[in-house]
C-alpha cells in the first residue's frame, strides 16, 4: 500500500476490455489525428505510440541492463532543448553562488519581507513571513523558577567582521533581456569587478560596496549583440531582515554542495555513506538539514542529522508486481501506489512527485524539443544520457512542476519513465513491518553522544574543506568550531492527585504508571450496562479478560458489572455496523467493546461511523491478540482507565491555580481520501482540575479560512463552560498545534482578532478576559544535550536558541531512553493573563502529565495531544461531524 495521504486512490472507469488489457500488450487503436488530453488536462502531449511487437513477459526488461548515467547537469540558456524529466536550471555556474545561485534560492531572498524589511522591491509571497509576534506588554520572557543549568544544543555561531554588512542591488539590462540565465550569464563576465555576490535575475546582494551606480558592458553570445547593465545601489540590508538570514542560507547550501553531498529533494544526503538493507531492498542516505537565523544574541546555524530512505525498486518493478498480483485491475492498483509518490531519477539526481499515469503513452512516443524536431522518449535518454530503455511497452509517469519553475518558462507538466524512476520513502506495509523498522531504527535513533560526534565530523568538514574556506572567505565568514552553550532550568517533578487527595511524586523520568496500581482514581465512572461483540471462537478468552479488566479497574475504585456478550461468526465489516445497529436497535448500554482479530482500517472505520455519528455511543475497539498476551494485567489496567475516562470519569489530575481556567487544544489533520477537505478538532477543559472536556470537530475545504468555526467552537465551549461552573472562565489558555511556518502571520493577524471578537460579545468587557493564545510546534529541528546525554523532562530552555521576536521557550517534557530527545516549541502571540513567563512554562508542563491514555508525560499539552486524537480520528477513520450528543466524553481516547 501506498504511503497513505499522499495520493489518493484514482478509479478512472477505462472500461472492461481497457482493464483485461496486459501490461506488455500495445493498445490496438488508429493514432489520433491531435494530441488527447488526460484527466489532468494537460496540454497537448506527445502523440501516441505505434503498435509495436508486444513483450513476451508483461512489462519486462530486455537483457540489456541500463546504463548509468551518472550525474548530469543539463545545460539551458537560449539553446536548452527541454526534454523529459528536466527541472531547468540556470546555467552550470549558477550553483557557484559567488557568480549567482539557483533561481529558486535567490528567488526565496528577493521575495523576503521579513523584519526591518527594505521598501520598493520586488514581493513575491513565496517564504513565511517572520514578524514579530511578541506581545508588547511582555517585561521578560526569560523565568527563574527551577535548577539552573548549563546544556548544549545543536547549533554554532556564524562569525563575521564586526563591520560586515550587505548591500541590495538593482540590476537592469538595456535592451532588455526577459531570459533569467542569460541575465545571470551576462553578468557573471564581470566577476573579478564584482567580486562575490548572489544575484536572481533582477536583484543583487553583495558584501562589497559598489558604486552607488555603475554601467559595464557584456556581448551576447547568441547574437554578438551589446548589452548595457546598469547596477545601482538600493540600500544596506538590516541584520534582522529575513531577506539577510536567507542570504546565510543560500551560501550554507553552496557549502553543502561543495562536500560533494547530493541534493534529494530541499536537502543534502551523502550518498557514498549510504547503508544497505538488503532484506528489505532499501538504502538509507545519511545528510545534513541546516538553517541560518537570527537568534537572542547571534547568527546561529542550526544542524541536523537526517536520513532518506531510498528504495532500490523502480517504478517498473512496482508496475509488474501490481500486474503480478491483479492482471485485471493492475492499472488501478499502480496508480493507487504512486500517484503521489515522490521518486528520484538517478540520471539528473532530481525528485519529482508523481502526479498521474498516462498508459496511452509510452518510451516511444514523441514529443517535441525546443529546436522543433520531434524526437521519442528512448531516444532521448539514449542522446542525452547514453541509457537504454529496456522495456518499450512501459506507460509513461505525469509530473505536475512547481509555479517558480513554470514561471521559469517550463511546461507544467513532465513525462517520466517509470524504468528510471526510484521510489523514495515508505510504504503503509513497510511500516507495519516491525523487523523493518527496528531494523532502520538501528541507524536512525541516534544517541546523544553520536550525535554530537556526527556533528562535529560535519563541522570539521565544513571547516577543512578548501573550496568552502575559500567561498566563505570571499564573503569574510567563518563557522565557529562549537557548539553553543545554552543555559537552562530543570523543573521539579510534579505532584499526580488521586483520589481521596492522595498525592504522588511524577518522578525523575515523569512517569507515575507503578503508582496508579491500587489507588483510587480522581473520578470514578460507574460502568453498568455495558456490551462486549466478539466472535464465538474468542468467547472463552474474552471472558477470562473481563474478569481481570474487573479485578483492575475494582483495586481503583472503578466498579464494571459483567456486560453481555454477542457473539458474530466472523469479523467483516458489516458484521460489526449490522450486530451495533441491532445491539443499539435492542438496548441502550453505556459503551459497547469490540474485539477484533487484526487491526484493519475498514472495519475500526465502520465501527467508530456507527458509535460516534450513527448511533453515539462509547466504544472500545480491543485486538483479539492482546486477550492471552504475558502481560494482560497491565493491559487491563490501562484499558480500565480508558473506559474510566470514556464515561466521564478521570484518573488523576496535578496542582493548579485556584482561578477558573480553560484551556483549550486545537489541532488539523487531512482526509487522506479528499485532499481538499481537513478537519479541525477543537477540544477545551470544563472544570478547574482541568479533567473534563467539551469537543467539537468542523470540516472545512483547503484554503477556506479556519477563524470562523474556531472562533465559533471556543464560543460553544464557553457556553458549555458557564452551563457546567455557574460562571465564565476567568482566564483561558489556547494551544494551536497544526500551524506551519508560513501559516503564523494568518494565524496571528486573523484567527486571534476572530476569538478575542467573539468572546468581547460574551464578556462585553474586554477588558475582563484574560487570553493568551500559544502556537506548538512539534516538528523542530533543535536538540538539547546535557553531559552528552539527554536532559531529563522538566527541562525549559528561553534564552540563546530563541527568537528576540517572539515570546517563545522550548520544554523538554518526556524521558526519552533511546535515541535524542525532541523538544516542543512554544510560541506565545497573545497574552492578556498577566502571567510571568515562569508561569506560562509551567502551566504548560503541568498539561504535558494530563493526557489520560499514557501515565506519563506526553510531549505537548494534554488539550493538543486530545485535540490531534480527536481530528485524526475523524480524518482517517469517520470523515463527518460526530453526534453532538459525545461533546462532553473523551470518546475517541
Amino acid at each position: 500500500m501506498a504511503d497513505r495521504g499522499r495520493g489518493r486512490s484514482r478509479g478512472r472507469g477505462r472500461g472492461q476490455d481497457d482493464r483485461k488489457q496486459g501490461p506488455g500488450q500495445q493498445q490496438q487503436q488508429q493514432p489520433p489525428q491531435q494530441p488527447q488530453t488526460s484527466a489532468w488536462s494537460r496540454r497537448p502531449g506527445p502523440p501516441q505510440p505505434q503498435p509495436g511487437p508486444s513483450s513476451q513477459t508483461p512489462y519486462s526488461r530486455s537483457s540489456a541492463p541500463a546504463q548509468s548515467a551518472g550525474r548530469a547537469t543539463q545545460r539551458l540558456g537560449p539553446k536548452g532543448d527541454g526534454g523529459p524529466g528536466h527541472k531547468e536550471e540556470s546555467i552550470p555556474e549558477a550553483m557557484e553562488v559567488s557568480g549567482e545561485t539557483s533561481g529558486g534560492d535567490a528567488a526565496a531572498l528577493s521575495s523576503q519581507l521579513g523584519r526591518g524589511a527594505m521598501r520598493g522591491r520586488r514581493m513575491i509571497p513565496s517564504t513565511p513571513e517572520n514578524i514579530q509576534t511578541r506581545p508588547e506588554n511582555l517585561i521578560t520572557k526569560q523565568g527563574n523558577t527551577g535548577s539552573n543549568v548549563m546544556l548544549q544544543a545543536n547549533y554554532f555561531k556564524l562569525l563575521a567582521t564586526t563591520d560586515w554588512c550587505l548591500y541590495q542591488y538593482r540590476v537592469d539590462f538595456a535592451p532588455e533581456e526577459d531570459r533569467t540565465a542569460v541575465r545571470k550569464g551576462l553578468l557573471k563576465l564581470h566577476r573579478e569587478i564584482l567580486g562575490a555576490y548572489v544575484f536572481d535575475g533582477t536583484v543583487m546582494y553583495s558584501s562589497r560596496r559598489l558604486q552607488d551606480k555603475m554601467e559595464i558592458w557584456s556581448r551576447r553570445t547568441s547574437d554578438e549583440h551589446k548589452i548595457r547593465i546598469t547596477i545601482r545601489l538600493v540600500g544596506e540590508m538590516e541584520k534582522v531582515d529575513q531577506r539577510y538570514l536567507q542570504f546565510f542560507n543560500i551560501i550554507m547550501r553552496k557549502c553543502l554542495a561543495l562536500l560533494n553531498l547530493q541534493l534529494v529533494g530541499r536537502d543534502y544526503f551523502d550518498a557514498h555513506s549510504k547503508v544497505e538493507v538488503r532484506d528489505f531492498r532499501l538504502e538509507l542516505w545519511p545528510g545534513y538539514l541546516t538553517s541560518i537565523r537570527q537568534h537572542e544574541k547571534s547568527i546561529l546555524m542550526c544542524a541536523e542529522i537526517i536520513h532518506k530512505v531510498m528504495r532500490q525498486q523502480t517504478l517498473l518493478d512496482i508496475l509488474n508486481d501490481c500486474y503480478k498480483q491483479d492482471k485485471l485491475d493492475y492499472k488501478t492498483s499502480f496508480e493507487n501506489q504512486v500517484i503521489g509518490l515522490v521518486v528520484l531519477t538517478d540520471y539528473n539526481n532530481n525528485t519529482y512527485r508523481i502526479s498521474d499515469v498516462d498508459f496511452d503513452s509510452s518510451p516511444d512516443s514523441t514529443f517535441q524539443l525546443r529546436t522543433g524536431e520531434k524526437i521519442s522518449y528512448r531516444e532521448y535518454y539514449r542522446n542525452k544520457y547514453q541509457i537504454s530503455i529496456t522495456n518499450a511497452s512501459q506507460p509513461m509517469l505525469v509530473t505536475r512542476l512547481k509555479p517558480r519553475e513554470r514561471r521559469a518558462g517550463q511546461a507544467e507538466l513532465v513525462y517520466l519513465v517509470p524504468e528510471l524512476c526510484r521510489a523514495t520513502g515508505l510504504t503503509d506495509a513497510m511500516r507495519d513491518n516491525f523487523h523493518l523498522m527496528r531494523t532502520l531504527a538501528e541507524y536512525t535513533r541516534v544517541s546523544p553522544a553520536a550525535r554530537i560526534d556526527k556533528l562535529m565530523v560535519f563541522n570539521r568538514r565544513l571547516r577543512g574543506n578548501p573550496s568552502i574556506v575559500r567561498e566563505l572567505d570571499e564573503w569574510n565568514l567563518h563557522l565557529d568550531e562549537k557548539l553553543v552553550d545554552v543555559p537552562a532550568r530543570f523543573l521539579q517533578p510534579e505532584k499526580i492527585v488521586l483520589g481521596s487527595g492522595r498525592t504522588v511524586s511524577a518522578g525523575q523520568f515523569a512517569d507515575w504508571t507503578r503508582e496508579l496500581h491500587n489507588k483510587p482514581l480522581y473520578n470514578i465512572a460507574r460502568l453498568t450496562n455495558w456490551v462486549v461483540i466478539c466472535m464465538g471462537r474468542m468467547r472463552r478468552d474474552v471472558e477470562r479478560f473481563i474478569q481481570t479488566l474487573k479485578e483492575s479497574a475494582s483495586g481503583m475504585g472503578f466498579r464494571i458489572d459483567n456486560p453481555r456478550l454477542w457473539d458474530i461468526v466472523d469479523d467483516r465489516s458489516n458484521t460489526y455496523s449490522d450486530t451495533l445497529e441491532r445491539v443499539m436497535s435492542t438496548s441502550n448500554p453505556e459503551l459497547i467493546f469490540c474485539v477484533v482479530s487484526n487491526n484493519r482500517a475498514d472495519r475500526y472505520s465502520a465501527i467508530k461511523k456507527k458509535c460516534t455519528h450513527d448511533r453515539p455511543v462509547a466504544s472500545q475497539v480491543f485486538l483479539a491478540k492482546n486477550l492471552t498476551n504475558k502481560g494482560i494485567r497491565s493491559i487491563a489496567t490501562k484499558v480500565a482507565i480508558q473506559l474510566n475516562c470514556k464515561l466521564g470519569g478521570a484518573p488523576w489530575s496535578v496542582e493548579l491555580p485556584p482561578i477558573n481556567l480553560m484551556v483549550v487544544g486545537y489541532d488539523v489533520c487531512h482526509d487522506p481520501a479528499d485532499k481538499s477537505r481537513d478537519f479541525g478538532a477543537m477540544v477545551a477543559s470544563l472544570d478547574r482540575s482541568l479533567t473534563r472536556y467539551y469537543s467539537a470537530v468542523a470540516a472545512h475545504t483547503t484554503g477556506e479560512e479556519l477563524s470562523d468555526e474556531f472562533g465559533e467552537s471556543l464560543e460553544k465551549a464557553v457556553l458549555c463552560y458557564r452551563q457546567v461552573n455557574k460562571i465564565l472562565p476567568s482566564h483561558i489558555v489556547i494551544y494551536r498545534d497544526g500551524v506551519g511556518e508560513g501559516q503564523v502571520p494568518y494565524v496571528y493577524k486573523h484567527e486571534v482578532d476572530d476569538i478575542k471578537a467573539k468572546l468581547n460579545k460574551l464578556y462585553g468587557d474586554p477588558s475582563t478576559i484574560k487570553l493568551a493564545f500559544v502556537i506548538v510546534t512539534k516538528r523542530i529541528n533543535t536538540r538539547l544535550f546535557y553531559n552528552q546525554n539527554n536532559p531529563p523532562p522538566g527541562t525549559v530552555v528561553d534564552d540563546i536558541v530563541t527568537n528576540p521576536l517572539r515570546y517563545d521557550f522550548f520544554i523538554v517534557s518526556q524521558s526519552v531512553r533511546q535515541g535524542t530527545v525532541t523538544p516542543c516549541a512554544y510560541n506565545v502571540i497573545a497574552d492578556s493573563t498577566g502571567w510571568k513567563a515562569d508561569q506560562m512554562q509551567r502551566m504548560t508542563y503541568k498539561l504535558c502529565h494530563m493526557y489520560y491514555n499514557w501515565s506519563g508525560t506526553v510531549r505537548v499539552p494534554a488539550p493538543c495531544q486530545y485535540a490531534h486524537k480527536l481530528a485524526f480520528l475523524v480524518a482517517q477513520f469517520v470523515r463527518r461531524p460526530p453526534s453532538a450528543r459525545m461533546q462532553s466524553l473523551l470518546y475517541y481516547l
